[in-house]
């Protein structure tokens, strides 16, 4: 055994101190997303205790145990589409950051820069990031009660003009806008799945720039959409949460933040 010179002896105390020092008070790891975030300019639209803020239908719509939670049960009537809508404004250009988490069945997503129906109760047309419980379509861009899919997970896309325009569902086929053009390939859809969690948090950060639309997931890009259809875009609107028709679900919400542009 290598003799302990005395400089070394005395360095080795000093850790061994600053050691104890450290297990009597330990760092305790931050869950305070207001304090992470407070310098970046993302303000919470979520107090965590009431739907304070939001209109949505009170018998799909609660909160729980701090979280936004949105429940089909086998008594629910829903008969069309639903959404819980922020009363806060319209935001054009902005970053939303939301953590989520939705049953297997689920089908969920965010609806942004979208316009409220009169004749359809809490009902929104526009863009959404869509979630889905089997993880098939999140990620995606799909454009409510629109122009359908505009992009899906694993592309990057340019939304073209149809000339001359005409009623929408004249340019929709098998779903997606007849328009979409493939730009660039992000990544195996399959691949891209495997990096989301079933049943499990994940986290959504849409990037809204212009006509530049981003969804990432999990810190990946999961879509990207150059919106350049003059006609159709939509350059504000209003945020909202889905709960889909369908069989029962659960999707729950926290970490909701928004920065504006």
């Amino acid at each position: 055994m290598k003799p302990i010179s005395r400089n070394n002896f005395f360095f080795f105390l000093t850790l061994t101190a600053l050691v104890a020092c450290d297990k009597g008070n330990p760092v305790q790891p931050t869950n305070d997303f207001d304090k992470v975030h407070e310098n970046d300019g993302f303000v919470s639209i979520f107090d965590g205790k009431s739907l304070d803020g939001w209109d949505g239908d009170s018998s799909i719509w609660r909160v729980e145990n701090g979280l936004i939670v949105g429940e089909l049960t086998p008594e629910s009537n829903l008969k069309t589409n639903t959404f819980l809508i922020w009363k806060g404004g319209e935001p054009g250009d902005f970053e939303l950051k939301v953590d989520f988490k939705i049953t297997r069945d689920g089908n969920s997503g965010i609806n942004y820069r979208s316009e409220r129906l009169e004749d359809i109760p809490y009902a929104l047309r526009g863009y959404q990031a869509d979630i889905d419980g089997k993880n098939t379509y999140t990620g995606q861009n799909y454009e409510e009660r629109k122009r359908t899919t505009l992009a899906y997970r694993g592309q990057k896309t340019r939304i073209n003009p149809q000339d001359p325009p005409g009623e929408i569902r004249e340019f929709v086929e098998r779903n997606a806008w007849r328009g979409l053009e493939l730009t660039e390939d992000l990544g195996d859809r399959d691949s891209l799945r495997t990096l989301l969690h079933s049943e499990d948090w994940n986290h959504m950060h849409l990037v809204i720039q212009g006509k530049v639309l981003k969804h990432f997931v999990n810190g990946v890009l999961m879509s990207e959409v150059w919106d350049e259809d003059e006609v159709n875009k939509s350059l504000k609107g209003l945020l909202g949460f889905q709960v889909h028709v369908g069989p029962p679900m659960k999707v729950e919400l926290k970490n909701i933040f928004l920065k504006e542009r």
